[in-house]
């Protein structure tokens, strides 16, 4: 008995090996585990980066759409490949489960970019045949243009399965009813950040320039070699991962009754828990109207105290999330406008060498490497000092100061974007849209490097937000929910260039996007984004002071509210 009690308080949490049994903390999971997720990720990342950073460039130069629509298909584009991983997640958490899920999606991943390397090399083909024009008509290309979007929206299935679990599979490593276990949980959404933007920072600068100077083809065939050796990796860690006890009965169909329950019995005579009510009385009033919406689900006994509590805690995350999409909104612009307006300023770094446009997205990713460590190590040692707490700030807290730097962000953009405007006047070269504005293109370093910082507070405080906040079996859906943030972000922004375009276009006038941007208005675009976020962020942190954190045992981020 004496040698059996260690290691039955050894054993990890409702967790298994990958042939069903019970495993110990001391040699399974932790970082042994979660490092291959990171490797695999920092694959991904570079492979989904390799497509992205540079997608404007490609279907602006190379299929000849305009300024607009190209910013509106690539936003339309992220959109999908950030909403899908609510499909994604819920196939791994109510069926196939999350290892089997990562595998699934990586196979299709790499189909995806398989054929899409094959329609740029078609591309490719087409426009040396036709070099006498000046772009690839839709007539002469129908094929590869078909082919593209098939293959780019492959990808953006293939992310929907892959992103939100193996997130959610690296973090599930780490045994939250261990003390220890759960400080390296929270530190780990850091690192996790830290290896994705190492793979994204690679790829805006390595692939970018080979997507403009040497091939296209090649520029998509690099990521899907990245892709196979990612799922390799994923494979050889299979025997150190831990996976999840599965409930017999699906979350979703747990949470969906307690809604549907508490529908039907919306009518219902609230007496029989008006002792409950009057106790909640306290609550803000957003908190107190869910709690009795759902507790008429509780009050016809069909549905026990644990379901109710479960839905209570998804309800509590709407506020939050709606509030995160004046971010979200933000954040589109560093693959579309900012990409563009690089493209027109002064990019050489040496005599007859110039670095692309998309490249410039690096110093996003440089500066949350760098800025990281920094978080990690100092900032939240020196903040644990100040407030006691154990992480140093809340969750809530850290990503309201992303928000904060990013509405600074766009103040910035705005600023620059009237300088380069000035200058292109100042040099007679408004109406001279193919020459090169003689400013440089350092002026734009400040707004990626707000952008990257920004990343750190906002981008892993959702990650962790959403992923610590849901019941354990929706842990994928979590992710997939804090996804969803950036999938519908890229849809407003796609909405709303659509209609600034028409309200800005009419009657034969410039638009603010048109294809010259030296004739068009992206600082105005700019102050508009700014004042949207701060009335959103004003929004966010009324709900966000009120917001009543779902405590698992031994998690030690702090109660206090923001």
């Amino acid at each position: 008995m004496s040698i059996e009690t260690p290691l039955l308080l050894d054993t990890a949490t409702n967790a298994v090996d990958s042939k069903g049994r019970r495993v110990l903390r001391s040699n399974s999971g932790g970082w042994r585990s979660a490092c291959f997720m990171i490797g695999v990720e920092v694959a991904e990342r570079f492979a989904y980066y390799g497509i992205s950073c540079n997608l404007i460039m490609y279907l602006t130069e190379q299929l000849g759409q305009s300024t607009a629509t190209a910013a509106e298909n690539v936003n339309t584009w992220l959109g999908m490949a950030s909403l899908f991983p609510l499909l994604g997640a819920f196939v791994a958490d109510s069926y196939l489960g999350r290892y089997r899920t990562i595998i699934i999606a990586s196979c299709i991943y790499i189909l995806g970019l398989g054929l899409l390397t094959l329609s740029a090399m078609l591309t490719s083909i087409s426009t040396s045949n036709n070099m006498g024009m000046n772009k690839v008509t839709l007539g002469s290309s129908e094929l590869q243009v078909i082919l593209f979007f098939i293959s780019l929206y492959l990808v953006a299935v293939a992310q929907g399965g892959h992103k939100p679990c193996i997130q959610a599979f690296g973090a599930d490593q780490f045994d939250v009813e261990d003390p220890v276990e759960c400080r390296a949980k929270s530190s780990f959404f850091n690192w996790w950040y830290f290896g994705l933007c190492s793979g994204s920072s690679v790829a805006t600068l390595i692939i970018s320039y080979v997507q403009e100077n040497l091939s296209w083809g090649l520029g998509f065939g690099i990521p899907c070699v990245v892709m196979v050796i990612a799922l390799g990796l994923f494979l050889l860690g299979t025997r150190t991962y831990r996976y999840s006890i599965k409930e017999v009965k699906s979350p979703f169909v747990r949470i969906g009754r307690v809604f549907v329950t508490a529908i039907k019995n919306w009518r219902a005579k609230p007496s029989e828990i008006a002792i409950e009510e009057e106790a909640c009385r306290t609550l803000p009033q957003h908190n107190f109207e869910q709690f009795k919406f759902l507790n008429k689900a509780l009050q016809c006994k069909v549905c026990t105290v644990s379901e109710v509590e479960e839905a209570k805690a998804v309800l509590r995350l709407v506020p939050i999330w709606v509030t995160s999409l004046g971010y979200a909104i933000v954040f589109a612009q560093t693959s579309t406008f900012f990409t563009k307006q690089g493209a027109t300023l002064d990019r050489t770094i040496f005599p007859g060498f110039k670095i692309p446009a998309a490249s410039l997205q690096f110093f996003i990713s440089l500066a949350i490497v760098l800025f990281i460590p920094v978080y990690d190590r100092i900032f939240v040692p020196i903040a644990r000092a100040i407030t006691t707490k154990p992480f140093g700030i809340t969750k809530l807290q850290r990503i309201g100061i992303g928000m904060l730097l990013s509405v600074i962000c766009m103040v910035v953009a705005a600023l620059i974007e009237i300088k380069r405007l000035k200058t292109a006047k100042e040099y007679g070269l408004v109406d001279m849209p193919d020459l090169t504005i003689p400013m440089s293109v350092w002026w734009r370093l400040p707004q990626y490097v707000l952008s990257g910082i920004a990343e750190v507070f906002t981008v892993v405080g959702l990650q962790e937000f959403f992923y610590d906040q849901v019941p354990i079996e929706l842990r994928s859906v979590g992710l997939a929910l804090y996804l969803s943030i950036f999938g519908v972000g890229n849809f407003l922004s796609s909405f709303l260039v659509s209609i600034i375009e028409e309200a800005t276009g009419g009657d034969g006038k410039d638009s603010w996007f048109v294809d010259n941007l030296n004739q068009a208005h992206l600082d105005y675009f700019y102050w508009l984004l700014a004042g949207l976020s701060a009335v959103v962020f004003a929004a966010y942190l009324y709900f966000a002071k009120s917001y009543i954190y779902n405590r698992p045992k031994y998690n030690l981020n702090s109660a206090t509210l923001l």
